[in-house]
């Protein structure tokens, strides 16, 4: 089993910034890639960043120029830093991890975290 857990989120005025950690824990081989997603109240769950294992950034259009994503590969964290928050960017943020539990395993896994609590106010 894999365990996935977030930390960071909180409440912050507009324009302010928060960061948000996520930690992979278990049964891991190796990490394809991280991701955060988030979901907002009447809202689908939609990706806002991801990364691979060898540094390929895939970011929303939403969070381009605002949030960064990095990863510590030696501990299984990926970072999401966001800037210059809006009263829209209020969501539940969820870490998504894609791995491999051995070297045998040909087909990759995917575990969720429980989710963090980002809101942002006027």
């Amino acid at each position: 089993q894999v365990r996935v857990v977030e930390s960071g989120g909180g409440l912050v005025q507009a324009e302010g910034s928060l960061r948000l950690s996520c930690a992979a824990a278990g049964n891991i081989f190796s990490i394809n890639y991280m991701g955060w997603y988030r979901q907002a109240p009447g809202n689908e769950r939609e990706m806002v960043a991801s990364i691979t294992r060898g540094g390929y950034q895939t970011i929303a259009d939403s969070a381009k120029g605002r949030f960064t994503i990095s990863r510590d590969n030696a501990k299984n964290t990926v970072y999401l830093q966001m800037n210059n928050l809006k009263p829209e960017d209020t969501a539940v943020y969820y870490c998504n991890v894609n791995y491999r539990s051995s070297s045998f395993a040909q087909i990759s896994q995917v575990a969720w975290g429980q989710g963090t609590q980002v809101t942002v106010s006027t």
